[in-house]
């Protein structure tokens, strides 16, 4: 007999790597679409003749948000992941045997700013402004139209921990003796996080708040990420928005305190806004990351049943380090 087929979409990443592999260990054979592989973007002939017959199809194209929010850069966000989801619906819609399931990356970034409750995937409340706007339009383009023979759900991602780039730049900062909580504060108004796309939200210039370093942090190891993944591909009753973010959510003092631990770092310097944005202004990214309150809670794994391998996020960090201890200039190629 010839092995499943599933069909991943922005491989090349940490987190398709790690599909890849999973999925090649459970007896698929895996195809990949992306600037390279087994079939490239603008190939919609090749696509479509990978797309059917597929059991499971997974997208994770877009480009990286860990940089400037130049209006370039603003624009080919949201761009790559819009339109990659397009062309995958248009080969799903077109298959004679169609995937029994498609699985889309999205964000935990999907909800507003969020100090005082969790959010999940039923009464969550979503938020504004240029991360939410790209997030709403790719869920938009994913579950647009009726495609009555797969089973579609949107893995709204939070901040991944593992050997890759945002987790890189984390625990470097750790062992420069950067590693202090991060404290949002005034600075200069300015227009990058303003909405963008069909149904832009949000103010025109940024607001800032008063948390003090006490902004949430959801956060999932790589490990559950691929684990969710297979929970979810064996799961025929679930579909929708599904958060893959641990339950134990940290604050960022938390967070940093641990980085500072895991690292080896006694102490670790605070960083406010005003210094926070000039040194990000540098490196080529945005504040944004590390200042808004991400809060996603997981309902849906948790009620279906799914046991997170790393619940807490000490012990997640923990297997992290044991595996790659990072190097300074991990900050500047993050």
């Amino acid at each position: 007999m010839s092995r499943p087929r599933v069909v991943i979409a922005g491989a090349s990443g940490f987190v398709g790597r790690a599909l890849a592999r999973a999925f090649e260990d459970d007896g698929y054979a895996v195809f990949t679409v992306g600037r390279s592989g087994s079939a490239v973007w603008g190939d919609d002939v090749g696509i479509a003749r990978l797309v059917d017959g597929a059991e499971v199809l997974i997208n994770l194209a877009g480009k990286i948000v860990s940089c400037r929010y130049t209006d370039a850069d603003r624009d080919e966000i949201l761009r790559s992941r819009v339109d990659t989801t397009r062309a995958l619906h248009t080969a799903v819609a077109a298959a004679a045997h169609p995937p029994r399931v498609w699985m889309n990356a999205s964000t935990a970034t999907i909800y507003r700013h969020e100090t005082a409750r969790g959010n999940d995937e039923i009464d969550g409340v979503i938020g504004e402004g240029f991360s939410v706007d790209v997030a709403t339009s790719w869920e938009r383009a994913f579950f647009a139209g009726d495609l009555a023979a797969t089973r579609r759900v949107a893995l709204r991602m939070a901040i991944v921990l593992g050997d890759g780039p945002a987790t890189r730049m984390l625990l470097a900062l750790g062992r420069l003796g950067l590693g202090g909580p991060q404290i949002d504060s005034w600075w200069f108004p300015q227009r990058r996080y303003r909405g963008i796309g069909a149904r832009p939200t949000g103010p025109v210039r940024s607001t800032w708040h008063r948390t003090r370093g006490h902004q949430r942090f959801s956060w999932i190891h790589i490990d559950d990420v691929v684990a969710s993944v297979r929970f979810l591909r064996d799961r025929d009753d679930l579909e929708g928005p599904v958060n893959l973010s641990a339950p134990g959510v940290s604050d960022n003092r938390e967070l940093m305190r641990e980085v500072r631990r895991v690292s080896r770092m006694p102490f670790g310097l605070p960083a406010f806004r005003w210094m926070l944005d000039p040194a990000m202004a540098l490196l080529r990214n945005e504040p944004e990351l590390v200042l808004k309150s991400r809060w996603a809670v997981p309902r849906v794994l948790t009620e279906a049943g799914f046991v997170f391998g790393h619940p807490a996020l000490g012990p997640a960090l923990d297997a992290v380090a044991a595996v790659r201890r990072p190097r300074a200039r991990d900050i500047f190629s993050a």
